[in-house]
């Protein structure tokens, strides 16, 4: 089955951690990591009660460590995008949909969940291999860091084992290298680029590619290379 990952980026409370660790092992998640977080004390470990293991072996690792390691991440928020124009945001992924998205994955899946205030910045939002949101009333539509940890833990808990392996981050980032460079060689305009890489990394993040493929499309790029360098 999928590794899964609860990762917390910034948390600004110590007792949304320890009740975030607490609901994660409610539901048989215990690899947690944290992102430059508060400071953890009494309050942390006494909100997560019998939990506390979950977050004394919790790893620090920074954004750029999570990207570069996990095989598959899921970034979460609760503002989402209105129109496919903006794609920073969209397409968006219920939980249930996500569980069915990650359940045949055998690699590590990371899911990240952003600051009590304002969330993941759009720089950290445009790596993802998928969006999340959490569908809400519009009474009072802001959930509590924990709950929604809570949420995405129950609907991921006891997924079957996967079924194949994912072209892991290693793999997903030399294709992306891989298309920026066609772009240019194609003459993309550049104001088109950060828009285009995001949905390209969007698209491809929901095929979750084997290293097969990736491998592929490496070469039919290579192919279409070899013809226009010919043809010049």
């Amino acid at each position: 089955m999928p590794e899964i990952s609860i990762v917390l980026i910034e948390p600004l409370y110590e007792g949304n951690v320890g009740f975030a660790a607490r609901v994660m092992k409610n539901f048989g998640f215990t690899r947690l990591v944290l992102v430059n977080p508060c400071p953890l004390g009494d309050d942390a470990f006494m909100r997560a009660s019998h939990a506390r293991d979950v977050l004394e072996n919790a790893r620090r690792m920074t954004i750029e460590e999570v990207y570069r390691e996990f095989d598959f991440v899921v970034a979460t928020t609760g503002e989402v995008s209105k129109s496919v124009c903006t794609p920073m945001r969209m397409p968006y992924y219920e939980p249930a949909e996500v569980r069915e998205i990650v359940a045949d994955i055998d690699g590590t899946v990371a899911i990240l969940f952003g600051r009590e205030n304002w969330g993941l910045a759009n720089t950290e939002l445009k790596r993802a291999n998928l969006i999340c949101t959490i569908p809400t009333s519009e009474i009072y539509p802001i959930l509590n860091l924990s709950h929604a940890v809570g949420i995405l833990s129950y609907e991921l808990a006891n997924l079957p084992r996967g079924t194949y392996p994912l072209a892991g981050s290693v793999e997903m980032d030399s294709l992306y290298r891989h298309i920026d460079a066609f772009l240019d060689r194609i003459d993309h305009p550049d104001f088109k680029r950060e828009n285009t890489m995001v949905l390209i990394r969007r698209v491809l993040g929901r095929t979750k590619l084997t290293i097969r493929e990736a491998s592929t499309l490496h070469g039919l790029m290579r192919r279409t290379e070899w013809h226009l360098e010919n043809k010049e």
